[in-house]
């Protein structure tokens, strides 16, 4: 019987794994940029008053802003770097590309609204306790419960073509989310537990740009690890 494309066949443990060890060079990497930035906003004057300037801009747009960039960031720059790169242009495509932008600006519109939820709901200061209580609910609950979940099944989507069956095959068979999702969740969260606990260190309006900038800088490394593994496997054949 065939596997459903998308589906793991080793053991999500073992994938996970696998996911955190080539996740960890560029997950370091991520950190300290992540850090550098956070560490400019507070002992920087020129780079506060930038920040300041992006805040303000996100207040006076309103949601069409966390969209707007959002969809920059999660889809048309990396995309475009895919179509750059030799390994990754053929996979990409101009209906890909759309659906990507679509979705990464729903998302800028469902993440800014999170962040403005733990405001509201567990405080807006910068002190260690918010950081963990908001880090852990990001990471623990809607990350597990909605987050990864959805992203893995539009990737899924656009690996598989565009083909809605082949992604609702592979939900329909059984121990999808622990043979799917868990090892992605597990492989990222060395990742992104660091580095969301510095996006909760920066004031609520400045949170999603800087989630943004995570996340763009953390698919442009995956993007090039990849493609630098293709070009090797292919030289190899």
């Amino acid at each position: 019987m065939s596997t459903p494309a998308g589906t793991i066949t080793e053991s999500p443990w073992h994938a996970a794994l696998r996911g955190a060890r080539a996740n960890l060079a560029p997950g370091l990497v991520l950190q300290a940029f992540a850090i550098t930035v956070v560490l400019a906003y507070y002992f920087h004057d020129g780079s506060r008053v930038w920040f300041e300037r992006v805040a303000t801009m996100r207040e006076d747009v309103g949601v069409l802003f966390p969209m707007a960039t959002t969809a920059v960031f999660g889809a048309i720059i990396p995309t475009v770097y895919q179509w750059i790169l030799p390994a990754t242009r053929s996979s990409q495509s101009w209906a890909k590309a759309a659906a990507l932008v679509v979705f990464w600006a729903y998302k800028g519109a469902e993440v800014d609204l999170l962040y403005r939820v733990l405001a509201d709901l567990v405080g807006s200061d910068n002190g260690v306790g918010t950081i963990i209580i908001k880090s852990s609910l990001d990471q623990f609950i809607y990350c597990p419960l909605w987050a990864v979940p959805s992203c893995w099944a539009m990737y899924a989507w656009i690996a598989a073509d565009l083909s809605v069956a082949t992604v609702w095959n592979d939900l329909r068979t059984p121990g999808w989310y622990k043979r799917s999702v868990l090892p992605v969740l597990i492989s990222n969260l060395g990742v992104w537990l660091p580095a969301v606990a510095l996006i909760y260190a920066l004031p609520t309006a400045l949170q999603l740009p800087m989630q943004n900038l995570v996340l763009c800088f953390f698919t442009l490394m995956i993007t090039t690890v990849t493609s630098r593994s293709k070009i090797i496997a292919q030289s190899q054949a």
